[in-house]
């Protein structure tokens, strides 16, 4: 430490090498595309990365989205009440949970039940969208959640996402879609304000931006088609430095749970005496802290490791090589963790690694297997298997079970058959091909939402690097003249308040407007709107109105930006029904994200215009006030993870700022409403005549 000092993230960046974890890179990431002035960007281009335990990061937390958000409504008596509904639901008596593909519907029998404790009559009209909703959220809460193993329940009542391939705790990480505060509520504990995302990007597309990508893991091999179809990546296998000297043994079945757990206990009790460190590792806290009351009850002293208690982790692992040691472990005791083995230790075998169940993916189970035998040590490890565990259940462990009682094996007899561990492990290719598929179709939808994502932060971009952006103001005010031209409305009464609310002109260009031709009114209405822009223009002066210029635009395009993603969140998740009509919901997806994302483009244009030319130089004491509200409204609102950046613009060098919104179209409508009271029957019986004359 004392060859280090503190830097800024901008000399980090601009370093030749940049340590970091993937959170930080991916956050500063979306902080970048959030800043107004160039001086608050961290990063500079993606260049090359090189990515360590590559296939946790690309793979295990390649859909993890990394977001940016700020408080947006509190709605924690419906979650409340939603919580209350499922506690009344049974698990196929009112619903029904499809745990290889993680879901959960309700059945006829609990739509009934749900209709009369809610007290409606169709679940399904399109009036219940947000009962649904909550519905939902509640019901996956309620059953494919569990405490202790998917999240925990801080002592200050928070509840904590834990990390399923790692085991870790994850703060300050929360569910989105309203699935964090549904465990809340049925947690019983605070719910929290649902948030409004700012920016949002997946591991997998912020790693895609990079030129070149690398990375380096010990269990690449089993992934190495989805490495080189998702990333281009082609995995090499380097052999290990060393010889393996680890005794890999054939897995031990068991019929019941007890009875595994009954075996374990057994076998670390034997190990513990003969002296030979033990290391089990177990897939949940929930399992962990029940293996603990097991072993405490036999009298064998251990450590016990999990996100409960993991600021002890290099304590607890720093013994966990020495002579007759027990360390009793989650997932956190897998990926990268070196157990260093004294003498005695190895005399009596080295590390023995006993797994107290299989994981979902082989990956993670190679990774437990991998603490033994480091750089050409002893070591051993086996997994103790139930007919009773989760992936057994689920992928047919029902069958080995009927086999086990036609031979009336006794509960704590093992089987011990490289069949069955064979069988064991096709379950396991079976789960990681559907989660790869999941993936794959994943991909596809995402890489639609990457598209708009790259092209409004390249706008952006350039908008913030420059200056002056007057050559693009011009072009946007031409082109919404021109479909102001052209609208619709063009023939009817409503057609002069659509005009005014862009281009805000006096009554004598009106009334020079309307009187032309309509062949010439097109042309007429641009040299008018130029001519806005220059009044403007002299009205703040040149340089001032380059900063008001870019900074309406920066704000219009992060508020749309904004409207954007929640609108790409309700198409994706509603799209899949399209598949009843025999469409495609991929390709239907993509031709409707880019009607929106070019509605987007065209209410950008229409609001910098609009904003720009009702842009007014403020008094003193309106100025005074402006900020006062400004500031007011920053002090309720914070964004999680990120600089926050107010929406007032202040140019104290010559006392101007753009006029709030609101107060500009009360200014308007009063003046406007006393020009109107004097000449409305005038105006009325002018625009009936040019109007048939047109038609």
């Amino acid at each position: 430490m004392k060859r280090l000092k503190p830097c800024t993230r901008q000399e980090a960046y601009n370093a030749d090498i940049t340590y970091g974890t993937n959170n930080e890179f991916g956050f500063d990431y979306l902080r970048d595309n959030m800043v107004r002035e160039t001086d608050q960007l961290r990063q500079r281009e993606l260049n090359f990365a090189i990515v360590d335990e590559v296939d946790s990061i690309l793979i295990d937390e390649a859909r993890t989205p990394l977001i940016i958000s700020a408080p947006s409504t509190a709605s924690g008596t419906a979650y409340q009440q939603f919580a209350k509904v499922t506690r009344q639901l049974k698990r196929d008596e009112h619903f029904e949970v499809d745990e290889k593909r993680k879901a959960v519907s309700l059945n006829d029998t609990g739509i009934d039940k749900v209709e009369k404790i809610l007290g409606i009559d169709n679940l399904y009209d399109s009036g219940n969208i947000r009962t649904l909703y909550h519905l939902e959220q509640a019901l996956r809460a309620h059953a494919l959640f569990k405490r202790d193993k998917d999240y925990v329940v801080s002592k200050d009542g928070e509840v904590v996402i834990v990390d399923e391939f790692t085991g870790r705790l994850l703060k300050g990480r929360r569910y989105n879609e309203g699935l964090h505060q549904a465990i809340e509520a049925k947690e019983a504990v605070e719910i929290q304000d649902e948030s409004m995302t700012l920016a949002t990007i997946s591991f997998q597309n912020y790693f895609r931006l990079y030129n070149k990508l690398s990375g380096m893991t010990g269990t690449a091999t089993t992934e190495a088609e989805e490495f080189h179809q998702v990333y281009k990546l082609d995995v090499i296998e380097i052999p290990p430095n060393r010889k393996l000297a680890r005794i890999d043994r054939a897995d031990r079945i068991y019929k019941t749970e007890a009875g595994k757990f009954s075996a374990i206990i057994k076998e670390v009790t034997k190990l513990h005496k003969k002296g030979q460190p033990v290391l089990i590792g177990s897939a949940s806290i929930a399992k962990n802290e029940q293996l603990s009351k097991l072993l405490k009850k036999a009298g064998i002293p251990h450590q016990i490791l999990n996100a409960k208690n993991n600021e002890r982790e290099a304590a607890i692992i720093a013994k966990a090589g020495q002579k007759g040691a027990v360390t009793l472990a989650t997932n956190i005791a897998g990926r990268g963790t070196d157990i260093v083995l004294d003498k005695d230790a190895k005399k009596a075998g080295g590390l023995f690694v006993l797994g107290s169940e299989r994981h979902e993916s082989r990956r993670i189970d190679n990774q437990l297997r991998g603490r033994s035998g480091r750089q050409g040590d002893p070591g051993e490890t086996q997994f103790f298997v139930s007919c009773e565990d989760d992936l057994m259940r689920i992928f047919g462990g029902d069958r080995i079970l009927r086999v086990m009682d036609r031979l009336k094996v006794e509960e704590d007899t093992p089987i011990e058959n490289r069949i069955i561990s064979r069988s064991l492990e096709g379950s396991q290719k079976k789960v990681e091909g559907f989660n790869f598929d999941a993936r794959k179709d994943v991909v596809k939808y995402d890489d639609v939402m990457n598209r708009h994502r790259k092209a409004t932060y390249s706008m952006r971009n350039e908008i913030l690097r420059q200056a002056d952006i007057s050559k693009r103001v011009n072009e946007f005010i031409t082109s919404e003249a021109k479909a102001l031209a052209n609208s619709p409305l063009v023939t009817t009464d409503k057609y002069e308040a659509e005009l005014t609310h862009v281009f805000p002109f006096d009554e004598k260009t009106l009334d020079k407007l309307f009187d032309l031709p309509y062949h010439e009114f097109e042309k007429e209405l641009v040299t008018e709107a130029k001519k806005l822009y220059e009044e403007q223009e002299e009205r703040f002066g040149a340089e001032t109105l380059r900063k008001i210029e870019r900074d309406i635009y920066l704000q219009t395009l992060d508020n749309f930006w904004m409207e954007h993603l929640e609108t790409m969140d309700h198409l994706r998740e509603g799209i899949r029904w399209v598949g009843v009509g025999q469409r495609d919901p991929l390709v239907e997806y993509r031709r409707q994200s880019q009607r929106i994302f070019e509605q987007m483009q065209r209410s950008l244009r229409h609001e910098v215009v609009k904003a720009l030319f009702h842009a007014r130089p403020l008094t003193e004491a309106q100025l005074a006030q402006a900020v006062e509200t400004d500031l007011t409204r920053a002090a309720r609102s914070s964004v999680d993870n990120a600089d926050r950046i107010t929406n007032v613009e202040e140019f104290s060098e010559d006392d101007f700022t753009v006029k709030t919104e609101a107060a500009e179209k009360a200014e308007t409508n009063k003046a406007a409403t006393k020009r109107k009271k004097a000449r409305k029957a005038e105006r009325q019986n002018k625009k009936k005549a040019k109007t048939k004359k047109r038609k």
